[in-house]
C-alpha cells in the first residue's frame, strides 16, 4: 500500500490542524495505520493507531484527549485530528500502514510510510 500525507501547517498554541493520509493499493480490515512523528533531536514517536475496520484506535499519553485518528474506508483516507495543539507537537508526521491487527505502537511495525508533512505550532 502506497501513502501520502497532507495538511500539515504553521499554527498558534491551541490551534488545530488535520492531517489527512490517502492510502493507494489493497487495503483490507487486516490493517493498522498509525501516525507517528519525528522533532529534530529526538526519536520518531508514536501518536496514534487504528485498525483499518475502525477498531481498536489507541494514542500516546502526550496526545490523549487532544487528537483523534479516524478513517474513511469509501476514501481510502485516514485522519489525525489534531486539537488545542502545543510548541511539543511541531514535528514532521507519517502515517505508517502494515498487515496485522494487534499491538501496532513500534514504527518498526510497519512496512509503508507517507512521505511526511510538518506542522509547526508557535507559542
Amino acid at each position: 500500500v502506497r501513502l501520502a500525507e497532507s495538511g500539515g501547517g504553521l499554527v498558534q498554541t491551541g490551534g488545530s490542524l488535520r492531517l489527512s493520509c490517502e492510502a493507494s493499493g489493497s487495503t483490507t480490515s487486516q490493517y493498522m495505520m498509525a501516525w507517528f512523528r519525528l522533532a529534530p533531536g529526538k526519536e520518531r514517536e508514536f501518536v496514534a493507531r487504528i485498525r483499518w475496520s475502525g477498531t481498536g484506535s489507541a494514542y500516546s499519553d502526550s496526545v490523549k484527549g487532544r487528537f483523534t485518528i479516524a478513517r474513511d474506508p469509501a476514501t481510502k483516507t485516514f485522519y489525525l485530528q489534531m486539537n488545542d495543539l502545543k510548541p511539543d507537537d511541531t514535528a514532521t508526521y507519517y502515517c505508517a500502514a502494515r498487515l496485522g491487527s494487534n499491538l501496532g505502537f513500534r514504527a518498526n511495525e510497519y512496512t509503508s510510510w507517507g512521505q511526511g508533512t510538518q506542522v509547526s505550532v508557535s507559542p
